[in-house]
């Protein structure tokens, strides 16, 4: 028996390709010890031929009843232009609603988000889809609470990725989620991309950038990680980038999308994360190696973050590894 997580893929006419590629590459490359831990199907309505916005047609090799077994159900995106407007196949949404109803998890990537929000799966819960198209997804589904400033969305059960190569973003994490971080970090490497990203999807929308001669401030970001375990408030970071603390400020805005401060917060949480993964220290002591000093600290910003406590949190990933269908 094929033990392995079976993602099933569904495409609709005017699929994004690269979306659509951005599954099986990322799963495929998750492994632990050579053996493959998922299995990709790339599926359609009647297993028909589907076409794509950048002119030619994908024929999937299965139909909509992959969704029936499917222990992830993901969605790539679809041609933004129309997404707001057009309708989607009936038997493709009543398929997708079916496997969530036995408890299959649900995910689309860009604005496959307006499918999946299509289904009322996503009523009442927070979602994200490209930046550009979120107008649109707003008008077309106001129950639906849109966050356009983040890369991806773990809401339990369903997720959702940004533009395009968010679906990157997303699937590593669903790796992550599943079988830790050594595994996901791995399939990263392969694919050649970060296991993570700084910042979210605010740092692409368009917009002008004012005219300056101040300095990026990259260095101290790449600084302030070799250093999280220490005091790191705005002044020593704008001191270390040789800049006032305003122009620092908005400089790390217009190359993050976010304020110093959440951001520093962020990638203090992903180092207790990793180190509560990987290693048996305490977790007073991953409290002062991440940077937050006491472990009241540490508990407050991890569930504000992850939603649950590092204790919690120890016991799921490290666990994780040993069921390959997670």
């Amino acid at each position: 028996m094929d033990a392995r997580h079976r993602v099933a893929v569904l495409l609709l006419d005017d699929a994004v390709p690269f979306d659509a590629g951005i599954p099986g590459q990322v799963f495929g490359s998750a492994d632990r010890g050579g053996k493959g831990l998922y299995r990709v199907h790339v599926c359609s309505p009647g297993a028909a031929p589907v076409q794509t916005t950048a002119g030619y047609a994908i024929l999937p090799k299965y139909g909509l009843e992959e969704l029936e077994t499917a222990d992830t159900v993901l969605i790539p995106g679809i041609r933004g232009k129309t997404a707001g407007t057009r309708d989607f196949p009936t038997e493709a949404l009543d398929a997708v609603r079916a496997a969530a109803a036995r408890g299959a998890r649900t995910a689309s990537i860009c604005t496959g988000a307006f499918v999946l929000a299509a289904t009322g799966l996503l009523d009442g819960r927070r979602a994200t889809t490209h930046w550009l198209w979120a107008d649109a997804f707003r008008a077309r589904y106001p129950q639906v609470t849109l966050d356009p400033d983040v890369l991806f969305i773990d809401d339990g059960p369903i997720a959702s990725s940004a533009g395009v190569a968010a679906g990157i973003d997303l699937c590593l994490h669903l790796v992550r989620r599943d079988h830790g971080s050594e595994v996901a970090n791995h399939a990263a490497r392969r694919c050649v991309a970060p296991p993570w990203r700084e910042g979210g999807q605010a740092q692409y929308v368009e917009r002008p950038m004012p005219a300056t001669s101040d300095a990026s401030t990259g260095s101290t970001r790449a600084w302030a990680l070799e250093h999280l375990n220490e005091s790191l408030d705005l002044a020593t970071l704008a001191a270390h980038a040789g800049m006032s603390v305003r122009t620092f400020t908005r400089r790390f805005r217009q190359e993050t999308g976010q304020a110093p401060g959440t951001w520093l917060t962020a990638h203090r949480v992903d180092r207790a994360r990793h180190l509560l993964e990987e290693t048996d220290l305490s977790v007073e002591r991953i409290a002062h190696r991440a940077g937050f000093g006491t472990t009241a600290s540490l508990r407050q910003h991890f569930a504000a973050s992850v939603g649950t406590s590092p204790g919690a949190y120890r016991r799921t990933f490290r666990a994780a590894p040993g069921n390959g269908t997670a």
